[in-house]
């Protein structure tokens, strides 16, 4: 094997990163095992953590703002925007740290970098599956007791995509901070606060039909609230979805994660020199 400094930007070997899939999967399980290590209730925080901003956005917002849930239960309306944007925040939080804390592991042994950003995107896509499986045991007990919850199978078929546009998402933006904080380390500051604010710009808290119709464009213009609307009208019948806002998220997904990957690239090639 041949180890080159030098490549083209668009060389992003992910042939390389391929033949080391069994290292990703062992950084997979770092990430899924160290998170709740010593701790009482372990795996169990990967349910708590949902349950209880649910629980308190159903007391600030539903009960106390009284803000518009389209008619569903106020519990499972917050359940089902907290646990789609806890993914994607989770993805962008994690690997926008790629290269500040994992300096010593990069400094001593030769791997696809990249291996790194995407195992924390797929142990995040096993949070996601055990919180979505809670999520899912919340809408059959709602539905067993009457709530107006309309099941949209097609769209239900459609999900795994919306994830994959999740993921791509998180990881774009991620290894674009990644990339910058090893000269400019105030992003790392600027990430958390940035990812608590977008929140309020997406229909986590509140349904796209509450905003004057002559404002929607702007929110539609972040990209996550076309994925939180299909999603909510998936599996509970509520939202507004609209194929070209979904091609425009995609659109943009595929150009976050090709500027990420080049810019990823090039910084990886020098970066032990700054950070």
């Amino acid at each position: 094997m041949i180890i080159q400094p030098q490549r083209g930007l668009l060389d992003l070997r992910l042939g390389e990163l391929w033949k080391y899939r069994d290292l990703v999967m062992l950084f997979v399980r770092r990430d899924f095992v160290a998170v709740y290590k010593q701790t009482i209730l372990g795996p169990l925080w990967y349910l708590i953590q949902p349950l209880l901003t649910t629980i308190t956005f159903t007391v600030i917002f539903g009960q106390i703002a009284s803000l518009s849930t389209d008619g569903l239960p106020q519990f499972l309306f917050y359940m089902s925007g907290t646990v789609i944007w806890s993914y994607f925040a989770e993805c962008l939080n994690n690997t926008s740290n790629t290269f500040v804390q994992n300096a010593n592991l990069f400094g001593k042994v030769y791997f696809p970098r990249l291996a790194v950003p995407v195992s924390m995107v797929i142990s995040g896509l096993i949070r996601f599956l055990i919180q979505f499986g809670m999520f899912l045991l919340f809408i059959l007990f709602f539905y067993l007791r009457g709530a107006a919850i309309h099941f949209n199978w097609l769209w239900i078929l459609f999900s795994p995509i919306l994830v994959l546009m999740m993921a791509g998402l998180g990881l774009g933006f991620g290894i674009i901070v990644s990339s910058l904080t090893t000269k400019y380390r105030d992003l790392r500051f600027l990430v958390g606060f940035g990812v608590s604010l977008l929140m309020y710009a997406t229909p986590v808290i509140y349904p796209i039909s509450s905003i004057p119709e002559r404002f929607q464009w702007i929110i539609f213009i972040n990209p996550m609230t076309s994925i939180v609307e299909a999603f909510r009208y998936a599996f509970l019948g509520v939202g507004t979805v609209d194929m070209g806002h979904l091609f425009y998220t995609f659109g943009f997904m595929l150009t976050v994660v090709v500027i990420g990957g080049i810019i990823f690239n090039r910084v990886e090639q020098t970066f032990m020199d700054t950070v």
